[in-house]
């Protein structure tokens, strides 16, 4: 059967058709649904299914092959709306809730971080987990979806403690409901924390669509770790190579590596989730370009205990892992640590351009490439 959907939605313009395929998506109002169901045949629920975790609705028509004319608008966003949906069948259209008030969204989650200031570094290392699992050549993994949300993805290491932070956020998705996806909640989290707790503005927008299970989860081992080479208590190396390894994947040169390191000026190791223990700096709380100076202007040796390797100040306070050393026994990476600790304004520029594309890396609905070939792509029916 040939199908062509076309769709409304964040005021993305364009069309889309698609023949022989089994499933196709439409975000559309009501009055066009209700367009849609008188011009070609009644509208139907799915086994009377409604997918709440990704706030939208999935129908099927009955009227099967009828063209689609009426409907004349598209976004990027159709494809994976489909896929996410789960949409299988002949036609599954895809009604977007409306949009929440992102003002308001951004007042609850700052009450929450008003409320108690722990939550700040993690709501940063919530939204920073979640996207940063793309991978640009499989253009899998990133914020889309959420898949943070599910198993195995939520267990894994790297993710310890953060099934907490989603917790806290889920009166907030309650508050706004389906309208409110939990990548844009989670995403949105990280640059509230960082504006709230002294840091740069972040430009963010919405259009990420949550998974309905964890199926899109992608594989272990695609977070930074602090050191690598582990069995042999580490290797200076081995550890700048993995961070490159992580990071050029993801899109990233050297600099945007060195600028989004320092959101450790943030935060603290605990023993009982990741086995390293203590603050990077002495103001957890603050977005600063603290984490540089430290990182040049104080002494570092290793900490002579039994958990993982780790360097640790004079005064056994505040510590630095294999992975924040690395940042000055690479000279390309030190030579940005040196930057950023003289210039905290180009430090507060340069990490906020990179966060944000941390947290766009491989939303579909932000994907230019995509939604310029979709819209050279002339309908099946002209």
């Amino acid at each position: 059967m040939s199908i062509g959907i076309t769709q409304v939605s964040r005021g993305f313009v364009g069309k889309w058709s698609k023949m022989g395929l089994g499933f196709s998506a439409v975000r559309m109002t009501s009055a066009a649904m209700s367009t849609l169901s008188s011009q070609q045949g009644s509208i139907s629920v799915v086994s009377g299914v409604t997918n709440e975790q990704s706030g939208y609705y999935n129908y099927k028509s009955s009227a099967n092959g009828s063209r689609a004319k009426y409907a004349s608008q598209f976004v990027a966003a159709s494809f994976t709306a489909a896929v996410l949906c789960g949409g299988i069948g002949s036609a599954v259209l895809c009604e977007a809730p409306h949009q929440p008030d992102y003002a308001q969204v951004r007042k609850s989650i700052t009450k929450i971080i008003e409320d108690d200031d722990k939550w700040g570094p993690t709501f940063v290392r919530l939204a920073w987990h979640t996207s940063g699992t793309f991978d640009k050549m499989s253009n899998t993994g990133g914020s889309d979806g959420a898949t943070i949300r599910f198993d195995p993805e939520a267990s894994y290491g790297a993710n310890a403690g953060l099934t907490l932070a989603m917790a806290e956020l889920e009166p907030v998705k309650k508050e706004f409901g389906t309208a409110l996806s939990y990548g844009d909640l989670y995403t949105l989290s990280g640059v509230v924390a960082i504006e709230a707790m002294g840091g740069p503005s972040i430009p963010w927008r919405s259009g990420r669509v949550d998974a309905a299970n964890g199926s899109l989860c992608t594989p272990d081992g695609r977070l930074p770790d602090a050191e690598k080479d582990v069995a042999n208590r580490g290797t200076i190396a081995g550890t700048v190579q993995h961070l490159r390894d992580i990071f050029y994947r993801m899109g990233f040169n050297d600099q945007e590596i060195v600028a989004l390191a320092g959101a450790h000026a943030l935060g603290r190791c605990h023993p009982s989730r990741s086995g390293y223990s203590g603050p990077w700096t002495r103001a957890p709380t603050t977005f600063s370009n603290a984490y540089f100076t430290e990182l040049l202007d104080n002494k570092w040796t290793l900490k002579k205990w039994d958990g993982p390797v780790q360097f640790e100040d004079p005064t056994g306070d505040l510590m630095m892992l294999p992975s924040d050393m690395a940042l000055i026994w690479d000279s390309e990476f030190r030579k940005w640590v040196e930057i950023y600790a003289k210039d905290e304004e180009k430090f507060y520029a340069d990490f906020s351009k990179a966060f944000q594309k941390l947290e766009e890396n491989g939303v579909k609905a932000f994907d230019k490439s995509l939604q310029e070939a979709v819209s050279k792509k002339k309908s099946w029916w002209n």
